[in-house]
């Protein structure tokens, strides 16, 4: 069996967006309209920009799965951009340049560092394909690997806790309903908070500024012993923590109690451990977010991610002309005002794949069937005779 992986490709304006994910084990069922709930998922949340408009983002299927169940083999997925057609001359593969360059960079984008890399005299070069469009792959990606998961008992949610500085209120939120449709138009289970945050919004927006957030992903339902302490590669939460940094905007990761853990003694926290009538090993707490020495303890994950405000501000700060290196004032994209209930979304996705690979790499099989019968072996094997071996 390959290793599970996969690859995006594609442009915020071009065609199409494309990914290839490999390595999926055969015989898991795809609904087709699962993922289209997470691409569309993907779109929503207040503060949102005009693009959202423009695009209504249904999955084609091109190649890995025949009639509703996977093959084996690499798995093709595609979106088309219904925006293009408002872009074919400038965002052509071939033929004569038109419309004018972008040459004023944006504080905090890509574009400057891009186009000094790769040596392109346009940003828009760089600016498409950097672009969070791209996300719109992970999510597809993601949601194949949910399907997975599910298959396995474990599912992967998420909820926004802060937006431009107004945090929920954690006591107020009851987290069994994390995950289910409440009708936030900001993935919040705070409802008090989530108004707050509206406003902030609307504020942000009528000063042509934009907001950043925190948002927390939770994974339930895994088994004890992901990921390994063996190498510094091998570890789930390094792995994960890479997985939620590569996301365009996020400035943060912290796992568990996080930064909290550099300013409070062992004793406050570090989860006690003990065992029931029946040998099953249980905690109180949770303040290790559900990993320690890179793996998997039983506990439920919980991470959480920073995203910084969007670059792109409708009243641009300074910068430079990268032609005339003269003073200017950075250029303005369609975009958004706050994507964090978004990137809320690509969250779960990253977390998906990874929590995905991982089972394929400890339980291996071609086959789903095969997947299973590991991880159900390997399961009763630690609830009856682990402690035998100590």
């Amino acid at each position: 069996m390959s290793e599970l992986r996969f690859m995006t490709a594609g442009e915020s304006h071009g065609p199409r967006l494309t990914a290839i994910l490999e390595g999926l084990p055969a015989g898991l069922r795809l609904e087709k309209a699962d993922i289209d709930k997470e691409l569309a998922r993907r779109q929503q949340g207040y503060g949102r920009g005009g693009r959202m408009k423009i695009e209504t983002d249904k999955v084609e299927v091109l190649s890995g799965v025949r009639f509703q169940e996977t093959l084996g083999g690499p798995i093709t997925l595609q979106v088309i951009n219904k925006d293009f057609a408002n872009w074919n001359g400038r965002m052509a593969a071939f033929g004569e340049p038109e419309g004018e360059s972008v040459t004023a960079a944006r504080p905090g984008h890509a574009d400057l560092t891009g186009v000094m890399k790769y040596d392109r005299q346009d940003v828009r070069d760089i600016l498409e394909r950097s672009s969070a469009r791209e996300t719109t792959m992970r999510v597809a990606v993601g949601a194949v690997c949910k399907a997975f998961l599910r298959e396995l008992g474990i599912e992967v949610i998420s909820h926004v806790t802060t937006i431009g500085g107004v945090d929920v209120d954690l006591s107020k939120i009851d987290r069994s309903k994390i995950g289910t449709d409440i009708g936030s138009e900001l993935n919040c289970y705070d409802a008090e908070a989530e108004q707050r945050m509206k406003q902030r919004i609307d504020e942000a927006k009528a000063a042509g500024d934009t907001l950043g957030g925190i948002f927390e992903i939770i994974v339930r339902g895994l088994p004890m012993g992901l990921g390994s302490h063996i190498q510094w590669d091998r570890r789930l939460d390094a792995r994960l923590s890479a997985a939620m940094m590569s996301i365009q905007a996020i400035k943060g990761v912290e796992i568990g109690a996080g930064f909290d853990c550099g300013r409070l003694p062992g004793s406050e926290i570090h989860d006690e451990v003990f065992v029931d009538e029946a040998g099953k090993v249980y905690r109180t707490t949770n303040r290790a977010g559900g990993l320690e020495g890179g793996m998997t303890n039983g506990e439920e994950i919980v991470l959480r991610a920073a995203m910084k405000p969007i670059p792109t501000l409708m009243t641009p700060l300074k910068s430079i002309d990268i032609k005339s290196r003269e003073a200017v004032l950075a250029c303005k994209e369609r975009s958004d005002t706050c994507a964090v209930s978004a990137a809320s979304v690509v969250g779960e996705a990253m977390t998906a794949f990874v929590i995905a690979q991982a089972i394929c790499e400890k339980f291996g099989g071609d086959a789903l069937a095969d997947v299973k019968a590991a991880l159900q072996a390997y399961n009763e094997r630690l609830a009856k005779d682990w402690w035998l071996h100590a």
